[in-house]
């Protein structure tokens, strides 16, 4: 076996890789006897069909690319040992000749392994920080983390909605009069304040009461994400369910 590594860039390779004749016919026994193990034919017990025979069933192609597969995923781990060469890309082969008289040659590229030189390390010295952490930041985290695990509880009965709290509610919006793709929703929880709605639908909200039916009036930006909507008036049908 032939094999020549060129190197592309700083971590790209090339490895070119030529086998003689009997490499190749050596593998075309191999792929027969392979493909002979793993099917049955009629009139042959397995694993004692003939080469002919195989390829008569299943082709010339199959048989040669049987072979194929095994003479170059050998040859490149056998040249990859020999040239101490680790790839961290899966292999791009290209074979130019794969032939049982002229033998076979083809081309293996792939990024490799880099090969890391350790600096002067040992004395180094570094300098130790002594971080003074103030009782603001402590208050904050404590703050965060009681928000994050803080649970929804429903308001008093005839609690009004302000901004802070949440409504749960259904709703139904039309434009037109025809109702449209996204505009309507069951039990959804909206944040009022949190802008998170069209604008002006949070503010409508405000001052109503578990079992309200509100009708929310608003006008779709012109820089709304769905071309159909932008600049168009809508009415919402909105139901709240709880505070």
């Amino acid at each position: 076996m032939n094999v020549k590594v060129e190197a592309l860039d700083q971590h790209k390779v090339s490895v070119g890789i030529e086998l003689p004749a009997e490499v190749v016919q050596k593998g075309f026994k191999r792929a027969v006897a392979r493909i002979a193990n793993q099917v049955r034919i009629p009139g042959f017990r397995k694993g004692k069909a003939s080469r002919k025979i195989l390829e008569m069933h299943f082709g010339k192609e199959a048989v040669e690319a049987e072979a194929k597969d095994i003479v170059i995923n050998e040859s490149i781990e056998e040249a990859l040992r020999q040239e101490k060469l680790v790839p961290v890309t899966t292999p791009e082969v290209k074979d130019d000749k794969f032939s049982e008289a002229e033998g076979a040659s083809f081309t293996v590229t792939f990024v490799k392994r880099p090969e890391v030189e350790l600096g002067e390390y040992k004395g180094l010295e570094a300098k130790k920080e002594n971080p003074e952490i103030t009782d603001d930041q402590v208050m904050a985290q404590l703050k965060g983390a009681a928000e994050q695990n803080a649970r929804m509880e429903k308001a008093e009965e005839g609690a009004e909605l302000k901004k802070g709290d949440f409504a749960i509610i259904d709703f139904k919006g039309t434009v037109d009069g025809k109702p449209f793709e996204g505009g309507e929703g069951k039990t959804y929880p909206l944040e009022i304040g949190s802008q998170s709605f069209i604008p002006g639908f949070e503010d409508q909200l405000e001052g109503h009461k578990a079992g309200d039916d509100v009708t929310v009036k608003v006008t779709f930006p012109e820089d709304y994400f769905v071309d159909a909507l932008k600049g168009k008036e809508a009415e919402f049908a909105v139901h709240i369910s709880d505070v």
